[in-house]
């Protein structure tokens, strides 16, 4: 079969997204602190994009636009290149503040030199990190009487532990990286175990417990007994069969079950050093009489303009040689597309907020147990948008409400039927429900998932055992058997 070579024509379309409809879509998705980070990126990195300066009170911002219907080489000299729907305030200049007064406004004494002295510490010297498990137990190892062997040991140790505080490397692996013998890594690790917090440096949950105990002084008690042969039945909560199984009576085993109670399983993580991760919703909802009112969260994003230096560049045929304007037609084309790109995802959000309100009005009204099912489908098709365009819009934004602050994602869920055929109910509020009734359970009967599932049963709503499991789990709720309250 011989190869030849020959030429054809194929005509078909394809979807090519420019570097500006890339960046557009990034933008859309973007939470608002990444949105934040982002301007603040693209401004070091584009001359042209300049942050404005805060307004003066009464000034007319709305007469500040960025005309549309302007040439791509930039926006004109007369109109401003920010948003026009979107305000978005800037931070106070750091010039402004007396960082003099600011640090000695909490001195709790007099200062007995000239407050302008340069070796005056202030107070920036004296912020600290919160300590860390590692650091809290270096601390300690520098404060013991060790050889430098031993020191290296223990830093070893340490730097291996996990944020629980448990040890998981062994004496061999301890002894092959450090170069000492197994018997000096066994003493280093019994060295770590008597540092605080107690129950440090253990290989598993139960070695923990029983150096806590060891701690109290309990070392040869029931409860001592009860974590070393018995702590699978306290798991299963089978108080009875530790009875059993120990031969004590029920007030002996209930006394040693509180106090193991108030041990610490991981003693490592009071020592964690996560930071909380706090929310800043993108959108208000406020009730003004019976009408939702949607503001946008503009505080902290800052407001754009297109430099006038750069303008007056391009105006001045002979400021700047050919090459340099291009270059500046460029990055004003890419700071123009910049801020529409930040306007229409505002807008954006503006309007799945409210076809969100437009669908679940009585959740706004009045909570939870309102939340009706919702699709991505159902808002795409209100607002005229595609599905994968509100997914974007909805993923990392949170929005402020009359019944708290919740992510937009929360608002979507799937529908239960109603065995009376009456209106399906959103999965949230079912949860909800299911959340109330674990609550209000008798804590020495917990209900079964079984249970639970008759209860809604009787309400008229077809719930299967498994789903209740599966919406348990989800809450993070435990079953039933460990529900049991630990007296009996």
């Amino acid at each position: 079969m011989a190869f030849e070579l020959r030429q054809q024509l194929k005509l078909s379309q394809q979807l090519v997204m420019t570097p500006q409809l890339q960046q557009a879509i990034k933008l859309l998705q973007l939470s608002r602190l990444e949105l934040v980070t982002a301007i603040q990126q693209e401004i070091e990195q584009n001359p042209v994009l300049e942050e404005l300066a805060p307004t003066d009170e009464g000034e007319d911002t709305d007469s500040r636009k960025l005309d549309s219907n302007q040439e791509e080489t930039g926006p004109s000299a007369e109109s401003s290149e920010q948003t026009a729907e979107v305000q978005m305030e800037a931070t106070s200049s750091l010039q402004e503040i007396d960082w003099q007064d600011y640090a000695n406004e909490y001195e709790p004494l007099p200062s007995f030199r000239p407050s302008n002295d340069p070796d005056l510490p202030s107070r920036l010297d004296i912020l600290t990190k919160k300590q860390d498990l590692q650091g809290h137990l270096y601390w300690q190892l520098n404060l013991a009487t060790l050889s430098e062997e031993e020191e290296t040991v223990g830093e070893f140790i340490i730097g291996n532990l996990d944020r629980d505080g448990f040890l998981r490397v062994d004496l061999a692996t301890i002894a092959e990286a450090t170069g000492c013998d197994e018997e000096t890594a066994e003493d280093m690790v019994l060295t770590i175990q008597e540092m605080d917090p107690p129950g440090i440096c253990a290989s598993s949950v139960q070695e923990s417990l029983l150096l806590q105990l060891d701690r109290l002084d309990l070392t040869k008690s029931l409860a001592a007994r009860i974590v070393r042969d018995h702590l699978s039945l306290m798991e299963k909560r089978n108080y009875a069969g530790i009875v059993k199984a120990t031969g004590c009576s029920r007030a002996e085993v209930q006394a040693a079950i509180n106090i193991i109670i108030g041990l610490d399983p991981f003693p490592g993580r009071q020592y964690s050093d996560e930071e909380p991760h706090y929310i800043l919703p993108d959108v208000y909802v406020y009730k003004l009489d019976d009408e939702y009112i949607i503001m946008m969260n503009d505080d902290g994003l800052p407001r754009l303009q297109i430099s006038n230096f750069y303008r007056g560049i391009l105006k001045d045929e002979q400021a700047a040689p050919g090459d340099t304007k291009n270059y500046i037609k460029e990055k004003m084309n890419s700071a123009a597309w910049l801020i529409k790109s930040i306007q229409q995802r505002q807008r954006t959000i503006y309007r799945v907020v409210e076809s969100i309100i437009k669908f679940q009005r009585e959740f706004f009204d009045i909570g939870v147990e309102h939340l009706k099912p919702l699709v991505l489908r159902d808002v795409a098709e209100d607002i005229e948008m595609h599905e994968s365009t509100i997914s974007r819009v909805t993923s990392n934004k949170y929005v402020h409400t009359p019944q708290g602050i919740f992510a937009l994602k929360y608002f979507f869920n799937s529908a239960i039927e109603r065995r009376d055929g009456g209106e399906a109910m959103s999965s949230m509020s079912i949860k909800n429900k299911l959340k109330a009734i674990v609550q209000a359970e008798n804590s020495a009967k917990p209900l079964s998932d079984n249970a639970i599932a008759e209860i809604f049963k009787k309400d008229g709503i077809k719930l299967a055992r498994r789903t209740v499991a599966k919406y348990r789990e989800q809450l993070g709720i435990l079953p039933s058997k460990l529900r049991k309250s630990t007296t009996f």
